[in-house]
């Protein structure tokens, strides 16, 4: 955070970063959750795939300093890999509230103003979004006619290109989620969130950190407590 004149800037430090999937909400809340089981998936794929890279990244030290050995096109299966695992995990850090944003003014809205705000950024997001889909889907395609590979091993470049196309149409579809989930509370600005990440404060993240790691903390006491 950065103190003065109200202006925070935030790591999604007021979104629940282990926000509950609800049950119940009605086609929203299915969606929701039909969605998040999907976006689970990509994200374990991509942390499995970085595991790996981990043990390969062992195994090419090892060879190389023991055995003189190196891995054949080490740096081009990094180069590849990594571009794709850090597209899957997109919509699903999306889901959680999990990317960084500016917060301006949004942290002193309440009510439909709040649900505004958050609807027009998710308008924006998807207008950019699905510009990048078009782009991206294109480059996959060139280099996957042309033949497209690393310089090194002459590994294929377009299945880690197409998986970015793949991971940003998951996140499309996750802000078309979302902005059906605002939609809903711009109707309703007292109704539950559903398919959209829960807005908390600072102490309440600290508190829900807390109760994942297993520590017991009791919350804070209010200003306005004993007045």
């Amino acid at each position: 955070m950065i103190p003065g004149d109200g202006t925070v800037v935030s790591a999604m430090t007021s979104m629940n970063s282990q926000v509950a999937i609800r049950d119940g909400g009605g086609a929203l809340g299915a969606a929701d959750r039909a969605m998040h089981a999907i976006e689970r998936f990509t994200a374990l794929v991509a942390g499995c795939g970085i595991f790996g890279l981990m043990l390969i990244g062992v195994a090419q030290i090892f060879g190389r300093k023991l055995f003189n050995t190196p891995i054949f096109g080490y740096i081009d299966i990094v180069e590849i890999a990594m571009s794709a695992l850090v597209f899957l995990g997109l919509a699903y850090t999306e889901r959680l509230g999990g990317h960084i944003r500016m917060e301006l003014f949004v942290s002193y809205l309440r009510g439909r103003w709040l649900w505004m705000f958050e609807l027009i950024g998710v308008l924006i997001g998807l207008f950019i979004v699905a510009v990048l889909i078009f782009y991206s889907y294109q480059h996959a395609m060139r280099a996957y006619y042309s033949g497209d590979s690393s310089i090194d091993a002459q590994l294929l470049l377009w299945p880690s290109k197409l998986i970015v196309s793949v991971s940003l149409a998951l996140l499309f579809l996750r802000l078309l989620v979302s902005l059906w989930g605002y939609l809903r509370l711009l109707a309703e600005p007292t109704a539950a969130p559903v398919g959209v990440p829960e807005t908390i404060d600072v102490e309440e993240q600290a508190l829900r950190d807390a109760q994942t790691a297993g520590i017991d903390v009791a919350p804070a006491p209010s200003a306005d407590r004993g007045r």
